[in-house]
């Protein structure tokens, strides 16, 4: 017969419901009936039901982590510092994949007993925001936001990163610059556009529309976009990347072309994936502290849970420049 809550209570004394909160760590039970109660559970090898603990305090501990697709490198690498973070504060990561985000995504977080949802897909146009916010579960916005929505964010400050990349472009002599940019219907894109355009002319440099690009934040994307600026009768001798997945497709198009990086052409990613940093790689790209911002994500979203009346904090990760080997002075050609 399996061990319930009130065989511990009668081995330690106490009431069942004084199980219950002792093993919550409820600061109403003293301390010496806390240590009591855990050493009889453990004596006779009571663990608590998940289920009974969501049931008895209206609370599951359990966060829902919302992205587009576990193929992209991106998403790989915030998984595990948010269920790092998570599991510290006491909660449970659970994630959920989307290739589009409207309200039936919405719905299906609502639906599925979550205590609060990490957003890392939202579009500027997005519904889901709205929806979770009209049905009262906690969100925060990570890496995109949707303005519409007031909520929680961790986001990366693409501008000081932009600075010191353009600033380092035109002191090798580029002068003709293409750019392989995300969709415009992120913030995240649109954040980056700014500040690339910004950064290039504080330092006499144009991003010219024929040489832009613009597309998914993928490989395949940045591989499609690279080819085509590559069969223009004067391609650029560098491309910025709206992130370093789309980075990697630009390298694989210039390997595919023939075209020598950085000999022929020069690449600049943006994120600073643990890849970027590879021998057989060495992106140039715009670097923040991707761990940092997941980790933060995680405890904003307990915060939000704990706290539901609090201010609505947006915290920004600064960024920097890495200049690494798929960057150098242009050739003539």
């Amino acid at each position: 017969m399996a061990v319930t809550s009130r065989d511990v209570a009668r081995l330690a004394g106490v009431s069942q419901p004084t199980v219950s909160r002792a093993l919550r760590d409820d600061p109403r039970v003293s301390e010496d009936t806390k240590r009591r109660v855990r050493e009889s559970a453990a004596l006779i090898g009571y663990v608590p039901s998940e289920a009974g603990r969501a049931l008895s305090s209206g609370h599951t501990r359990r966060i829902g982590l919302l992205v587009t697709d576990l193929d992209n490198q991106f998403y790989a690498h915030i998984i595990a510092p948010v269920h790092q973070e998570l599991e510290r504060l006491g909660y449970q990561l659970m994630l959920h994949t989307e290739s589009v985000d409207n309200e039936t995504v919405a719905e299906r977080l609502i639906s599925n007993g979550l205590d609060g949802v990490i957003l890392a897909t939202t579009t500027v146009d997005s519904v889901a925001p709205l929806r979770l916010r009209d049905r009262g579960l906690p969100f925060i916005y990570f890496n995109r936001t949707a303005s519409f929505v007031p909520a929680d964010a961790t986001t990366a400050a693409p501008t000081a990163g932009f600075v010191a990349a353009a600033t380092a472009v035109r002191d090798l002599g580029h002068t003709r610059i293409g750019a392989v940019l995300g969709p415009s219907n992120t913030s995240t894109a649109q954040a980056r556009e700014i500040a690339l355009r910004a950064a290039l002319a504080d330092c006499g440099l144009r991003l010219e529309q024929d040489y832009v690009r613009r597309g998914p934040f993928n490989t395949v994307s940045g591989d499609e976009a690279t080819t085509s600026l590559l069969n223009l009768q004067r391609p650029p001798t560098v491309i910025f990347c709206g992130n370093d997945v789309v980075a990697y497709g630009a390298l694989n198009a210039a390997r595919r072309g023939g075209v020598i990086v950085p000999d022929d052409l020069s690449v600049i990613g943006f994120d600073n994936l643990p890849a970027a940093d590879w021998p057989i790689i060495e992106l140039s790209t715009i670097a923040y502290d991707l761990v940092g911002m997941a980790r933060a994500a995680a405890g904003l979203i307990v915060g939000r849970i704990e706290n539901p009346g609090s201010e609505v904090s947006h915290v920004e990760f600064e960024t920097a420049f890495i200049q690494r080997g798929t960057l150098a002075a242009p050739m003539s050609r």
